[in-house]
């Protein structure tokens, strides 16, 4: 049975240089596969430079999982392998060939298949990759079997992609990509959509419980929306997957090949002309980015401001991004900066006048006004974060690395991106994302 959630608290963060509505296609120069991206998952490489690969050529595979793979999103050759400190592996560059070629795993109707067999065709192609779980945020172990899967079917993130737009055309894979999930998990198969969802593809969907979310950011996250439908106690297990991930697990059994194709939206105040961009996964950004943003010291982000990475302009784009967002660099001074009028500052604390004006668009940059300092209760944070947790209380208990009181206060069931607004409004600039993900892999050490 459907579901409506009215959520009161959260906070829309409106920036300007929302993407237009305009699709183009983008060939990238380079592509790459960063474990960097992948949170738990320990690299073993499989390749070598110089060697040729095709579309769904496993590049490297987990250590503590060796049936999960990580597979190549273009045909083409090994051009470089990157490492880092102590010889971790940060990336493996492909350099395509223009053929596209791909591997061949056999087209299938997965309502026609079982659960094991669903699970080893998504094992051999690599796409088991694109099932996350909680608690954790990590890949999910395909030996389990969750109480639920979510898709959230909509992103409330400043300057997100319209998943409706980036939906359209495609209700017959991403309905073969949700008739594939619905096989692997005993409990529902929840979509999760907005209050403004349109899309046809999305409101048709079958075989799937339909929730609707209203309000302000993070309503889209789909840990907020876990938490509402069915919260993750200890010991419980709960998938999800992106939209887009569901569309290439739908291309998967359709068509028996892994299509990386995926659409990009280029958002952010420093680029001059916005829009979606049809690439693969993996892509470089130069070819989206050259000559189509502002002169000057610009930060390029894959993913939102909130929590995405920060690349460089010839840089990829992450695993599971669809985002890519540029704003100025804020390395500068700002003489009385607090003591002046502020107009055009974003403010959530009412320091200025953001309150006045609750329509108005900002141009923000990456300047933190001001640098970190104690550590203070101010009740600010209840007021954005829609979850029945003691954000406040579970952000000492991870500093503290206290496990008892952090699966009492609701570890299992937050992830960095859901407390990236606590950290936003923080006064005292601190790294709330990092101690939450610090206290999620102390847990996850200590339990597994």
């Amino acid at each position: 049975m459907s579901k409506t959630f009215t959520l009161s608290k959260g906070l829309d963060i409106r920036l300007k240089g929302e993407a237009e509505k305009v699709l183009r296609e983008v060939t990238a120069l380079h592509y790459a596969v960063k474990p960097t991206d992948l949170t738990g998952v320990f690299p073993r490489l499989l390749v070598k430079e110089g060697d040729a690969v095709l579309a769904g050529t496993p590049l490297f595979q987990d250590k503590h999982h060796e049936n999960i793979c990580f597979p190549s999103p273009v045909s083409g050759t090994v051009a470089e392998i990157k490492r880092g400190d102590k010889r971790a592996l940060l990336e493996i560059r492909i350099e395509p060939d223009g053929k596209n070629g791909q591997i061949n795993f056999g087209a299938s109707d997965p309502s026609k298949l079982t659960k094991a067999e669903i699970t080893d065709k998504l094992l051999k192609s690599g796409l088991w990759s694109l099932i996350r779980q909680r608690p954790y945020g990590i890949i999910a172990n395909p030996e389990h079997t969750p109480k639920a899967i979510h898709i959230s079917a909509f992103d409330t993130a400043p300057l997100a992609p319209d998943l409706d737009f980036v939906v359209n055309g495609k209700g017959d894979l991403f309905q073969t990509g949700l008739d594939a999930l619905a096989k692997l998990t005993g409990g529902k198969l929840h979509l999760n959509i907005g209050s403004t969802t349109s899309a046809k593809e999305f409101l048709n969907s079958r075989n799937v419980e339909i929730n609707t979310f209203k309000g302000a950011h993070p309503a889209g996250n789909v840990g907020i929306q876990i938490h509402h439908l069915d919260p993750i106690n200890k010991g419980d297990v709960v998938w999800f997957a992106g939209v887009q991930d569901i569309i290439t697990i739908g291309h998967l059994f359709k068509e028996g090949v892994y299509n990386p194709e995926i659409i990009v939206a280029l958002a952010g105040s420093s680029v001059i002309k916005t829009g979606y961009y049809k690439t693969r996964r993996g892509a470089c950004i130069y070819k989206m980015v050259e000559g189509n943003v502002r002169d000057g010291n610009q930060r390029y982000i894959s993913g939102n401001v909130l929590t995405g990475k920060q690349i460089r302009h010839d840089s990829f784009i992450g695993y599971y991004d669809s985002l890519i967002t540029a704003i100025p660099e804020g390395n500068y001074h700002e003489f009385l900066g607090w003591a002046l009028p502020g107009l055009n500052k974003l403010s959530f604390s009412r320091s200025f006048f953001t309150w006045m004006m609750p329509g108005k668009k900002y141009e923000a940059d990456t300047n933190l006004h001001g640098g970190e300092r104690a550590f203070v209760m101010t009740g600010q944070f209840e007021k954005v974060f829609p979850m029945n947790i003691y954000p406040m209380q579970l952000i000492k208990a991870a500093i503290a690395e206290d496990i008892e009181r952090m699966e009492k206060l609701g570890i299992y069931e937050v992830e960095p991106e859901d407390l990236a607004l606590c950290e936003f409004i923080d006064t005292s600039k601190t790294e709330i994302q990092t101690i939450i993900r610090n206290g999620l892999e102390l847990v996850r050490k200590e339990m597994s």
